[in-house]
């Protein structure tokens, strides 16, 4: 239910923002009186903006099977596969979230959770990251991903990433219409090809700053998450040492669906979607620095 809340009251301000912002600028009136409803607009943009990111979260658990080839462990046909379906059940118990699925995928060392609702989510982990680390190891990255559904991470990227989409489509679309109608002097009744070039270019400079943000915020997430796992097991050394041993693997790269719940992964400071490995062991090891 809170969440729900939070998803209405986002919406919501993401309206209230922009027609203030608006109405400050005189932008409504000047664009309303050359013909642009900026009510529609904005009800346009809220859809385009958190329709695409809502769907997103709400597939994403078959999209991650299907892409990643998760291989879910109904019974476990091993000691290996028991202990990981009763790790993740003891942390998701301590957490306070219903039980995960468990699946296990071929590949390079990592690991994501992903779904739309804490009780119903998934916990993956790669077969490269079981052979390549020690039980311990592994058991700090499940409780890292474990950390991410009982953080909600997967909602709150998606709420993000919403009002993100949203100012773009909006923005994008009010310097379209301004240039075409009033630099351009398009008297036609429909848009002419200043607005259609002016919003192609603006998506995608205004795309890559949004790019930007939402990634910065999920690099914050990926330092609760740590911090999580830390508290989980009761102890901080455990996530150290795996983050420290990850730091000297090749990270196998996950579908973009699901890579910023992952361990590790993101390529270029700006756009990464976690932090380096030092900076998050010296997080986790100097907690109020």
């Amino acid at each position: 239910m809170k969440r729900i809340a939070l998803f209405v009251l986002t919406n919501l301000a993401v309206v209230v923002v922009l027609g203030i912002v608006a109405s400050l600028l005189g932008v409504n009136r000047y664009l309303t009186a050359n013909g642009l409803n900026l009510g529609a607009l904005l009800g346009f943009s809220l859809i385009m903006g958190f329709g695409g990111a809502i769907i997103s979260l709400l597939i994403s658990k078959p999209v991650a099977k299907w892409s990643a080839g998760v291989q879910i462990i109904e019974q476990p046909r091993n000691a290996d596969e028991a202990w990981i379906v009763e790790t993740v059940r003891k942390f998701a118990d301590k957490a306070g979230i219903g039980m995960p699925e468990v699946g296990i995928f071929e590949g390079a060392p990592n690991a994501f959770a992903t779904g739309a609702f804490k009780n119903s989510a998934l916990v993956a982990v790669s077969t490269g990251l079981l052979q390549g680390m020690t039980r311990e190891e592994v058991e700090a990255v499940i409780g890292h991903e474990v950390a991410h559904i009982a953080n909600g991470d997967m909602v709150t990227m998606t709420l993000i990433q919403g009002v993100m989409n949203t100012f773009v489509v909006f923005i994008s679309r009010v310097v379209g219409y301004f240039v075409d109608k009033v630099i351009l002097r398009n008297n036609n009744d429909g848009p002419g090809i200043g607005y259609y070039v002016t919003t192609i270019v603006m998506d995608l400079v205004l795309g890559v700053l949004a790019a930007i943000i939402v990634a910065w915020f999920s690099r914050q997430r990926e330092f609760r998450a740590d911090a999580g796992a830390a508290q989980l097991m009761g102890r901080k050394q455990p996530m150290v040492n795996a983050l420290a041993r990850l730091g000297g693997m090749v990270p196998g790269e996950l579908p973009k669906s699901v890579a910023a719940m992952g361990i590790a992964g993101g390529i270029g400071k700006l756009f990464s979607t976690h932090p380096p490995i030092e900076e998050r062991i010296a997080a986790l090891q100097n907690p109020q620095a």
